[in-house]
């Protein structure tokens, strides 16, 4: 399956000038809730992500909030697991009320599009901390291109290249073109 013609064709890759949740600016966007609408769309990106994760053999599914939630859910159904989340409260990622992670469970965690990696970092952080084993990272896509690095293995569907600049840097800042911010993070 071509997953960016997936998004193409849910209009999910936007073009404009976007300001991230980490805060850089970039031409393009990826807007998967457009995709995860769709509940077949979302059941086939979670199967094949599952697919790929299997072998890290995870007992629970733990994504950061809003945005993983879906595709965390849709995965954990694929692998039949626990899906769980986490949220931010007060500034910081934690585990959501009412979720435990047991000592040395083997935690998966799912992103729908990784940039920097920082959102994936601090979901891992937040399973960790909570006594789990984090044995593997996964999204839909990787637009963060081979830098964004992981110490667990890292299963990306799709790689996209879509550049990114500091607001400092911003050529479309220095042209004087309005940012938009459509993320679901706001600091």
């Amino acid at each position: 399956m071509d997953f960016l013609d997936l998004f193409r064709r849910c209009e999910g890759l936007l073009e404009g000038h976007f300001e991230l949740s980490s805060g850089l600016h970039s031409s393009g966007y990826l807007q998967c809730a457009r995709v995860l609408q769709h509940p077949d769309h979302a059941a086939t990106l979670g199967a094949a992500l599952a697919e790929q994760a299997a072998r890290v053999e995870p007992s629970v599914v733990l994504s950061p909030a809003l945005g993983g939630v879906v595709i965390g859910h849709e995965v954990a159904r694929a692998l039949g697991v626990r899906a769980l989340f986490a949220e931010r409260r007060d500034g910081r990622l934690t585990l959501r009320r009412g979720f435990e992670i047991a000592p040395g469970e083997r935690v998966l965690v799912v992103e729908d599009v990784v940039t920097t990696g920082g959102s994936t970092r601090e979901t891992i952080d937040v399973a960790t901390a909570a006594g789990g084993t984090v044995v593997g990272a996964a999204t839909i896509i990787n637009r963060g291109g081979e830098a964004v690095g992981f110490d667990v293995p890292f299963i990306a569907l799709a790689q996209v290249s879509l550049p990114t600049y500091e607001s400092s840097s911003c050529p479309m800042c220095a042209a004087g073109s309005a940012v938009s911010k459509p993320g679901s993070r706001t600091a």
